[in-house]
């Protein structure tokens, strides 16, 4: 059974996306402080974080930005901010999703199921070769699900490593934002074109020398991006 921990701070929100989760399956845990909820999250065992981005002693920033440092779990932010800049700071922390309130909460648990499902099949054992993508200096383990830059390694959050494997299996294919986050994150992708965006550019950082010209992930303007070979 997968073990779920929200993060908080109105009780009744709380109380609700626990009886939803609960009743889909999944054990799940309350925290309504952000200081305790982040030594829980960092201290447990869970497949997932359901994260409020305004809570007391630390707020959701600062809590995504430290479990990322140590878990490659998926953490879904939820916050009453509409505010693009709010989204873009917390996915380019590493969230996996955002939610604005008011959402309903089948649609938090069928996100939670799509994250889930996916992550559990990436970290899935199995025993076979590993395999590797090479392109000009680029390595790609996706059995291990590590990335090298010229024999550099660099860390890349789950989201980041399955956009970057997509396109490189793909290459001289010019997908559109749209279509990026229907594959990547297997949902409509209505309102979350920044999240694509965000992930694009947290990807060059790290694998492109220059990121006004990259190498690897080519942006075609008006359509979305291509990788090159």
């Amino acid at each position: 059974m997968s073990r779920i921990l929200i993060i908080e701070d109105e009780e009744a929100i709380a109380d609700l996306e626990k009886d939803y989760l609960e009743l889909s399956g999944y054990e799940v845990e309350v925290e309504n402080r952000g200081d305790t909820g982040l030594q829980k999250a960092l201290e447990g065992d869970y497949d997932l974080i359901v994260l409020d981005l305004m809570l007391p002693g630390v707020d959701g920033f600062e809590i995504c930005k430290k479990v990322r440092e140590e878990k490659d779990i998926p953490i879904l932010m939820v916050s009453a901010k509409k505010d693009d800049i709010d989204k873009i700071r917390g996915l380019g922390l590493g969230a996996d999703d955002y939610l604005t309130k008011p959402f309903s909460p089948s649609e938090l648990v069928a996100r939670v199921k799509a994250h889930l499902n996916r992550y559990e099949r990436l970290v899935g054992t199995g025993t076979r070769s590993n395999d590797v993508i090479e392109i000009r200096g680029l390595k790609i383990d996706k059995t291990a699900r590590r990335v090298w830059v010229d024999g550099v390694e660099k860390p890349f959050t789950t989201k980041e490593f399955d956009l970057l494997t997509f396109l490189a299996e793909n290459p001289n294919h010019v997908y559109s934002k749209e279509e990026l986050f229907r594959r990547i994150w297997n949902m409509d992708s209505v309102g979350d074109i920044a999240t694509v965006t965000v992930h694009i550019k947290k990807i060059r950082e790290k694998i492109e020398f220059d990121t006004q010209n990259p190498q690897y992930i080519e942006t075609i303007w008006g359509v979305g991006y291509r990788f090159k070979v």
